[in-house]
């Protein structure tokens, strides 16, 4: 997927919608077909549309028009730099910190992996952030069951607090699923803006202790990574079926 196209579908808008809002931008009159050239890298972007995409994406242009420019191989880490989006956390607290601050800092898209939540603490928050911003997507992705009692509380809560099969602005703003059975268990809680993925403990055998925290270009492509995740599961929407 091109990062022109990444940068679209994070931020759940149509090739329509994406069209519209360019056009605002630039005077012009692009549409959907041609949106969908740009991305697949078969047509070329000129200076003023690039321009304007810049503005509606908030990106540089060597990192939206890498595919179409002869950059295949870069990834917009490579062409970030993983020294400015990368920091290890080392304590327990540290992680614990960091995932609060992406799930508080969500104001699009806050994507949740794993079904080995229990901190408390951690959980509120994100009910809080789903309860206060109406308009945020919310995705978790469960590998198996919950496997403490606090994840299914909180799945149950999340359903009390939103109805998956609502629409807000045309949009559905709460997606639960069970990824397939043969799927390998990933954690990470990514936003538009930030990402952390739990690492095993340095410190000892047990736990998820540690981990990294990554800058707004990694935090896209988790983000990508969990609507995927999400689309290829099995909804778990109603709290008879978490409680099942």
């Amino acid at each position: 997927m091109s990062e022109l196209r990444r940068a679209r579908v994070t931020r759940n808008l149509t090739l329509e919608e994406a069209a519209e809002r360019l056009n605002s931008i630039t005077g012009g009159a692009a549409d959907a077909s041609l949106l969908s050239g740009w991305e697949s890298g078969r047509k070329r972007t000129g200076m003023r549309n690039r321009a304007g995409l810049c503005e509606l994406y908030g990106e540089r242009p060597e990192v939206l028009f890498a595919h179409q420019d002869g950059e295949r191989s870069a990834s917009v880490l490579e062409a970030t730099g993983t020294g400015v989006v990368v920091r290890v956390l080392t304590r327990y607290t540290d992680l614990l910190e960091a995932m609060v601050s992406v799930a508080t800092g969500a104001r699009e898209q806050l994507v949740v992996t794993g079904s080995r939540s229990r901190e408390r603490s951690y959980l509120e928050v994100i009910e809080g952030v789903v309860a206060e911003r109406l308009d945020l997507v919310h995705y978790r992705v469960l590998f198996g069951p919950p496997r403490h009692r606090a994840l299914r509380h909180h799945l149950e809560r999340l359903l009390t607090l939103r109805d998956p099969s609502e629409r807000r602005n045309g949009v559905k703003t709460l997606h639960i699923a069970m990824a397939p059975a043969a799927a390998m268990e990933r954690f990470f809680v990514a936003s538009e803006r930030a990402a952390v993925v739990p690492l095993p403990s340095f410190h000892g055998a047990d736990g998820f202790d540690c981990g990294v925290l990554l800058g707004r270009e990694a935090a896209v492509g988790l983000v990508q990574h969990g609507r995927e995740a999400s689309a290829s599961g099995r909804p778990v929407e109603t709290v008879a079926a978490v409680r099942a």
